[in-house]
């Protein structure tokens, strides 16, 4: 091993021994101040609302999330697909078409069963 490796090494250890090290000698020495307003929940402008953390959600917030993941998944599909379609020919063009199909039949299917329906 040569002296610049070891030097390298010794050098980053150390670092990521004292980052550490001083971050919690800060939180421990530090000024503390709070009280019930400050530590109070606070997020885009809105205060809080006070009930219990087990609160029931319509099941359509959770369908429209699998959707959402759904069919981002296939964006993320057909990026790499549509880079190298020249070298896929033919074939690749009718697999990714059968599987956009296929997602396109399960949208219609979803509209139909009214389930985007917001009442």
């Amino acid at each position: 091993m040569s002296a610049e490796l070891v030097l390298a090494a010794v050098l980053l250890i150390g670092i990521a021994v004292l980052f550490p090290a001083i971050f919690l000698l800060t939180g421990f020495i530090g000024p503390r101040s709070g009280g019930r307003i400050k530590n109070d929940i606070y997020e885009a402008g809105v205060s809080s609302m006070v009930g219990t953390a087990t609160q029931r959600f319509s099941v359509k917030y959770y369908l429209v999330a699998i959707l959402f993941i759904i069919f981002d998944i296939e964006a993320v599909f057909m990026y790499p697909w549509a880079v190298s379609m020249r070298e896929l020919g033919w074939h690749g063009f009718i697999v990714m078409l059968v599987f956009m199909l296929t997602l396109f039949e399960g949208l219609v299917y979803v509209i139909k069963k009214g389930a985007l329906k917001w009442e």
